[in-house]
């Protein structure tokens, strides 16, 4: 007990950056070597880097077209987005995701809303799955802040990794005149009606989220009005 005790005692005495770094060095982003250039019209923003961390770069991701969709391997986790991607009143933003290699306790979805990308003050609304679980998230991200909608929580429509890492699943937003669904694999997951979103608009860029230490085929990307 004594010992607990003088642990906890550390660790508040820590400044927040050194406690930042320590769950950072628990979590360590894998390398990967990319060549900078992405498929045409895309463009990246990555998560503003943790305490002490080197701001990611574009070449600390491999992103291609493969076929007739793209391929992510991560590297950092970061949005990607298509600057024609963008919609406005009722439409449903969808990707169809592979998954080739364990996913750990990681997770990748779509996104909308999405304004101010590159600068300080970027917003967007998403919702991402963990196929290691079967888990869904739901969360507005404003500047640096992340606020959840929707904690993790485990849902029979996500489809989770077989015995080698590998798992497919549609993940969609679809915005209707007064709601906004998130749907895994055509099934609705969570609804909000549009009066508690506080104000948020889903209006704008939509895209794709992939967060860290993944590596995910993404066979199409499309709005449907």
């Amino acid at each position: 007990m004594h010992k607990t005790m003088l642990s906890l005692a550390v660790l508040a005495a820590l400044p927040l950056a050194a406690q930042q770094q320590q769950g950072a060095d628990h979590d360590p982003t894998t390398k990967v070597v990319g060549t900078g250039v992405y498929p045409s019209g895309w463009s990246l923003r990555f998560d503003d880097p943790r305490a002490g961390r080197e701001a990611p770069k574009p070449v600390d991701v491999n992103f291609v077209t493969m076929g007739t969709g793209y391929h992510v391997t991560s590297g950092p986790a970061a949005i990607y987005f298509n600057a024609k991607d963008v919609a406005s009143g009722t439409f449903t933003a969808e990707a169809k995701f592979g998954q080739r290699k364990p996913s750990g306790h990681e997770a990748y979805g779509v996104f909308v809303g999405g304004s101010n990308l590159q600068s300080p003050e970027q917003q967007y609304l998403y919702l991402v799955i963990r196929p290691h679980d079967g888990g869904f998230y739901v969360a507005h991200r404003a500047g640096s802040e992340v606020h959840a909608i929707s904690p993790w929580s485990v849902n029979a429509a996500v489809n989770k990794q077989d015995s080698s890492g590998r798992a497919s699943n549609a993940v969609a937003i679809q915005v209707a005149a007064d709601s906004v669904h998130m749907l895994v694999n055509g099934q609705r997951v969570k609804s909000f009606a549009k009066s508690e979103m506080h104000g948020f608009n889903t209006d704008g860029q939509a895209g794709i989220r992939v967060n860290h230490n993944l590596d995910v085929h993404v066979s199409s990307f499309e709005i449907k009005k």
